[in-house]
């Protein structure tokens, strides 16, 4: 073989390659471009980055529980120009109404040209904080309650069963949690967190994270929160760490001196998978109109368990008529909110009045 043929073709690719990038360039790939959120807001942006990341740059924070890796659906947004075409990755998130709509995944779409974007106004308030770690405390084998100091900004205003994200430090991990602690402790954040088996922020917290430590956290995020407008009954569902929206809910309605009659289900597998139990029995015992219901599906004879047994919607379906007039509050598995909601349309509840946060 010529030994130029090889110096030639490495030179027509370098030429290609410089050609395309230069392309990429005039198009506006690496240029200025403007990005305008809400027909108000204009941000100018340089180089080339995700919808996402160019948003947080600029202090405009949209949920992202997967932290950008196209596997929760929830940094969504509408699009009105710029976006391109949709990718393979975001199909599996949108329906075909959205994706009519212009409603794309923010992680996945790169800001290359201008653009125009629609945000709930709610987001615009999200604010990224500075927070320190002020006590760890363990709840079960797997979970462990957080309490954070926020320091930076000091103060975080939230509706009780609003989630907030937690940035893991080093490998940059996002993951969302239901804030657990009451809504007037502004100062305060606390988060109820399980171990997930080869989860890397459920790994950080439980075998990593140190009083003293500084996270950083944003939000708040979520349309599940309590409805304070309303007077209707309130059933609460939940299971292992879906406690923690439940707790702030709670707390909310104690301080209001509990006048909504509330029944609360919670759904463990075995005694030791029980917390705060003495915590609400207590709650139930001051407030008449609460009522708190835990049952087992797995109690073990060591157990000694006189209470309700079977799974949680069984349980559910046992101790519930007509919630034509009631609001539901839902917190756990995918799986589990599923099927809660078969079990509460049985019992003719209206889907509007049904709240959860998939995550």
């Amino acid at each position: 073989m010529n030994l130029f043929v090889p110096i030639i073709l490495i030179g027509i690719l370098l030429i290609v390659t410089i050609l395309l990038a230069l392309a990429d360039y005039l198009l506006g790939g690496q240029g200025e471009k403007t990005l305008t959120v809400n027909d108000k807001t204009k941000i100018t942006v340089q180089g080339e980055d995700t919808l996402l990341n160019t948003l947080s740059v600029n202090n405009i924070f949209i949920p992202s529980a997967c932290g950008g890796k196209a596997t929760c659906g929830y940094c969504k947004c509408k699009v009105v120009k710029g976006a391109g075409g949709i990718k393979p990755t975001e199909e599996p998130f949108l329906s075909e109404e959205e994706k009519e709509d212009g409603v794309r995944l923010s992680c996945q779409v790169k800001v290359k040209e201008n653009m125009e974007i629609l945000i709930p106004e709610e987001l615009l308030s999200a604010k990224e904080y500075k927070a320190t770690v002020t006590k760890i405390t363990s709840l079960t084998y797997d979970i462990k309650l957080v309490s954070f100091k926020l320091v930076e900004p000091e103060e975080m205003f939230f509706r009780p069963g609003q989630y907030a994200q937690l940035r893991v430090p080093g490998v940059e991990v996002i993951r969302a949690y239901s804030i657990a602690s009451n809504p007037k402790m502004t100062n305060t954040l606390e988060f109820i967190i399980r171990l997930v088996p080869k989860g890397q922020a459920t790994t950080f917290v439980h075998m990593a994270l140190e009083v003293g430590d500084t996270i950083t956290i944003t939000g708040p995020y979520g349309d599940f929160y309590l409805n304070e407008e309303s007077d209707e009954d309130i059933i609460c569902i939940a299971g292992g760490s879906g406690k923690a929206p439940i707790r702030a809910i709670l707390y909310y309605l104690k301080d209001k001196g509990m006048n909504r009659k509330v029944k609360y289900f919670f759904g463990a597998k075995t005694k030791k998978d029980l917390y705060y139990t003495e915590e609400l029995l207590e709650l139930a015992k001051e407030y008449p109109n609460f009522q708190y219901i835990p049952a087992l599906s797995e109690p073990s004879p060591e157990d000694n368990w006189e209470g309700e047994v079977g799974l949680i919607t069984d349980v559910v379906d046992r101790h519930s008529e007509n919630l034509e007039d009631s609001e539901a509050y839902l917190c756990g598995s995918p799986g589990m909110i599923d099927a809660c909601i078969r079990i509460l349309t049985k019992k003719n509840i209206h889907m509007d009045n049904v709240h959860y946060d998939k995550f």
